[in-house]
């Protein structure tokens, strides 16, 4: 866990960061002396015996280790890291967004897969993101009251909480109540993102700028403390009335009222009939370990799983991690899964997806069959063009294990980095964006330059498809890693290639997770390559008729974890600063180290 000492932090808060800094070095010290799978790693995950969080947040992490502490399961913590993230990383963590989250139950034996995705409002139509000529109006799908579907984040946590927590719902929330009531220090990632020109346009909506600037307009800076009074009143109307505390009564009057004033669809009977829906995941198998992930209304899992039947079938140790070769395989499965992704994919509400078909070993026989071992396939070949909808990458994952073995890995967004840029006047939290993730024309691009089809145009009622992929592996029928990672449409290849470098090549979980990327989509027909793959490789996968894309933002920013023989192994991703794992180890050396420290 990384702790920033800054000099504007109040005391009391620069008495926890000297609370939590020994325990943090002194494990560093311990993982480096004791590798974990028997070679000398570059890198080492954080280590415990009795429960952790990894989120891309630290305080958040702290949160949800904290509920462990206190006696809760995996589920209560994954709440509550929820909940809290709502409070410190507004970007992503919300309360009018959505997302999907797995839940394994140990002593059960059984994975749950709760869809929590946002719904078209009933009022919303096939056209409605099109203009007079019929083509796509600019921005209408993105930065208006009409991107916004009826949020599912309170819905799905508090599904999952009601059915398979332990704490009473108030304990859960208690943490991100104080957070947002009292304030929290400033992280870089948030005043940075604030201070970006994607930030700065927030100051385009007063309540949005009453949130989350100071009084003359400026971002707040590092370490400073940010209060969110009107989060904290809507967060206390969750706890105290449960879905009815946000989905009627004053939160939802605030929401319409919102809806109105800027000629939005959401109204009463949409937010009303809201669900969160428990759905059977996808599952499939790769060298003797069991796949679970979402399925359909996300792609995630499906895909995930169809891209692993085609890899099994390739001699991938031998290839060698990131090699031409390797990469040239990875390369033409990924092109063959986004193509079928824009046919096939949408809700299963709405759309007969073939789910069986596509992540069946037959059909894996039959892209590995088409797969020429020397050339790249042109994408045209494969499927004609139909491109996909666009997805953010401002989306977030958190992982949780508690002491029983309870796992869970949970993915959700408000779509682009603070949804629409619209925040609830009164209300402290933004709206998402995600009625762009629908195939606002068929056949045309979204924000995130992918293409869907008929299966994913809008329609009232309806989830849009995303890509987000919270998946977990078991091993002989116990929990074994979770992870997922936002990315907008490198979700599913990012979760991907963590499961290779686990399960094919026995990286530890922060190794697999600092590896070098590849991603392609189909359309645009390029391949993507982070930093670290070398020159050469390069060269090779260009003599082989691929088309190196700009490389842009780094690939994901997994928050991932692994449980082998009692001992629980998690990481957080480096590719973006702040995240944390916290244990529950931590936890209780801090509130002993605390009382030792702290002035009576």
């Amino acid at each position: 866990m990384h702790t920033t000492l800054h000099a504007r932090v109040t005391r009391l808060l620069i008495a926890a960061v000297l609370v939590f800094a020994p325990t943090a070095h002194a494990e560093q010290a311990r993982q480096a002396a004791t590798p974990i799978v028997g070679y000398d790693a570059r890198f080492h995950p954080v280590l415990s015996k009795a429960g952790m969080v990894v989120s891309a947040e630290s305080i958040a992490s702290r949160v949800g280790a904290h509920i462990l502490a206190v006696g809760g399961n995996a589920v209560d913590a994954a709440v509550a890291t929820g909940f809290a993230l709502a409070v410190t990383y507004p970007q992503a963590g919300n309360l009018g967004g959505g997302g999907f989250m797995l839940v394994h139950l140990a002593k059960e034996k059984r994975t749950v897969a709760i869809d929590y995705r946002e719904v078209a409002p009933r009022a919303a139509q096939r056209d409605m993101f099109l203009d007079e000529r019929g083509t796509v109006a600019e921005g209408r799908s993105q930065r208006t009251h009409l991107a916004s579907g009826v949020p599912g984040t309170v819905a799905g946590l508090l599904l999952a909480h009601e059915k398979y927590g332990r704490l009473d719902r108030a304990t859960v929330m208690r943490p991100a109540i104080d957070l947002a009531q009292h304030g929290f220090p400033v992280s870089f990632t948030l005043a940075n993102t604030l201070a970006s020109p994607w930030g700065k346009r927030l100051l385009t909506n007063p309540a949005a700028a009453h949130y989350l600037f100071r009084p003359d307009g400026t971002p707040w800076e590092p370490g400073e403390i940010l209060r969110q009074r009107d989060l904290a009143w809507t967060l206390t109307q969750i706890s105290d009335r449960g879905v009815a505390g946000f989905y009627e009564g004053p939160v939802a009057d605030r929401i319409v009222a919102e809806m109105k004033r800027g000629h939005g669809l959401i109204t009463y009977d949409d937010l009303a009939a809201y669900r969160a829906v428990e759905r059977e995941p996808v599952r499939g198998t790769f060298h003797g370990y069991e796949i679970v992930s979402m399925p359909p209304p996300s792609s995630g899992g499906v895909h995930l799983v169809q891209m692993l039947n085609v890899l099994e079938g390739f001699p991938l140790r031998e290839l060698q991690l990131n090699s031409a070769a390797y990469i040239h395989v990875l390369a033409e499965t990924m092109k063959h899964a986004y193509a079928d992704r824009s046919r096939h994919l949408g809700d299963p509400d709405f759309h007969q997806v073939p789910v069986a078909a596509l992540t069946s070993p037959e059909y894996a026989r039959t892209i590995r069959a088409a797969i020429d071992p020397q050339r790249a396939t042109p994408s045209q070949q494969i499927l004609p063009a139909t491109e996909f909808p666009h997805e953010s990458t401002e989306t977030t994952h958190y992982s949780v294990v508690d002491a029983d073995g309870n796992m869970v890995s949970n993915t959700y967004t408000l779509n682009f980095s603070f949804g629409s840029g619209i925040a609830v006047p009164g209300g402290g939290f933004f709206l998402n964006n995600e009625m762009d993730d629908f195939a606002v024309a068929p056949g045309v691009k979204n924000a995130f330059g992918l293409t869907g089809d008929e299966a994913n145009a809008v329609a009232a009622g309806k989830r849009p498809l995303s890509s987000m992929t919270p998946t977990i592996v078991l091993r002989d029928g116990q929990p074994y890693l979770a992870t997922g990672a936002p990315g907008g449409p490198r979700i599913i290849t990012v979760v991907l290639q963590i499961l290779l470098n686990t399960l094919v090549f026995d990286l530890n979980i922060a190794d697999a997770s600092a590896q070098s990327r590849v991603h392609h989509q189909w359309l645009p027909d390029e391949l993507y390559l982070e930093p670290g793959i070398s020159p050469d490789t390069t060269a090779l996968l260009t003599a082989m008729g691929y088309t190196i894309g700009a490389a842009g933002p780094l690939f994901g920013n997994a928050q991932s974890l692994m449980l082998r023989d009692g001992v629980m192994y998690g990481a957080s991703d480096t590719r973006r600063p702040g995240g944390g794992v916290t244990t529950v180890e931590d936890v209780q050396n801090a509130s002993e180290l605390r009382k030792k420290l702290l002035p009576r």
